[in-house]
């Protein structure tokens, strides 16, 4: 029995043992591919910061007469709709699911008001998690989470314009994971569409005061073609830009959630290991333990036989006659 205990556990030390391999690996992996996440994230914040200093000063030298749809806010929402990104694979901890509480949260929320929903999910996770509770998505976009190109960002911002021009949404926020450090990363919720008040508001292409003080002099920049063509051109790309950085960041927090998931995988593994050593060498020896004390009591069993032969063959001894 207990031979084939040991058996059991050595086995299962073995599978641990392969799995531990497995985790190490992937810990590996994702801890050279966070560096580079975390380099192309920072690489995308001055196209993003650049492009919303350019997107404020035409709006500035636009003034009153800046119309565009991306910047009409709705007074009636009827609709609200949801841009979620997270991941295409798991094993990442609480990655996935943490972005995709606070995303259903939201569309709780706005059923609970009384307003209809819409989602645009980004990685098959979240596909899989709303169509499996039977929600409605507006769109799915999956395959690229690892690595996000600008490409996969213009084809999302592409289609969540197109729905908020043809009036099926009235507002879109974004749910997505900043990626803070190594160690720290937020869910975050911000408005996407129409773009806030103050990205267009206050830039260098307003009118520059008089000598005196008292009203503008001359404008601090001429546009040609105009601002508000300019302007119309430039804020769709605003959205990607945003789209974009949301999408890096999103794919640096996975890599740093799954290394830590697999580091934590992989410690867990070697104190499992420990154990099941543990348990055999106890198994072991009590199996040990157990042929010695049978050899010992076989050999004491032998040696009360011999005892019990020698007086018997003693006491019925037929003495011989003279």
């Amino acid at each position: 029995m207990a031979g084939g205990q040991e058996r059991v556990l050595r086995r299962r030390i073995k599978t641990v043992q392969a799995t531990k391999k497995i985790t190490r690996a992937m810990e590996l992996i994702a801890a050279s591919r966070i560096a580079k996440a975390q380099e192309r994230v920072r690489a995308a914040v001055p196209y993003s910061e650049q492009i919303t200093e350019v997107v404020k000063d035409i709006a500035a030298g636009a003034g009153s007469e800046m119309r565009s749809p991306l910047l009409e806010a709705r007074p009636d929402i009827r609709r609200e709709a949801y841009l979620v990104l997270v991941a295409d694979r798991g094993l990442c901890g609480g990655y996935n699911s943490s972005v995709l509480r606070a995303a259903e949260g939201e569309v709780k929320r706005s059923v609970l008001e009384g307003k209809e929903y819409g989602l645009v999910t980004v990685g098959r996770k979240a596909e899989t998690y709303f169509r499996f509770r039977g929600y409605t998505m507006d769109a799915s976009f999956t395959g690229f989470t690892e690595r996000p190109t600008y490409a996969d960002a213009k084809a999302i911002a592409a289609k969540v314009m197109a729905m908020y021009e043809a009036g099926e949404i009235d507002r879109l926020e974004i749910v997505y994971t900043r990626f803070v450090s190594a160690g720290v990363q937020e869910v975050l919720q911000r408005p996407l569409i129409p773009l806030e008040s103050e990205v267009v508001e206050g830039g260098d292409g307003m009118p520059a005061p008089a000598a005196d003080g008292h009203g503008p002099a001359r404008a601090a920049y001429e546009f040609e073609p105009g601002p508000e063509t300019i302007l119309e051109s430039l804020l769709p790309r605003y959205v990607e830009a945003r789209i974009y950085a949301a999408l890096l960041n999103a794919s640096a927090s996975e890599q740093a959630a799954r290394q830590r998931a697999m580091k934590a995988a992989t410690d867990n593994a070697e104190d499992l290991i420990v154990n099941l050593s543990r348990i055999m060498n106890r198994a072991r020896q009590d199996a040990i333990t157990t042929e010695i004390m049978e050899i010992v009591g076989g050999a004491e069993a032998l040696k009360v036989d011999e005892m019990v032969e020698h007086h018997l063959h003693t006491d019925f001894e037929v003495p011989t006659p003279l």
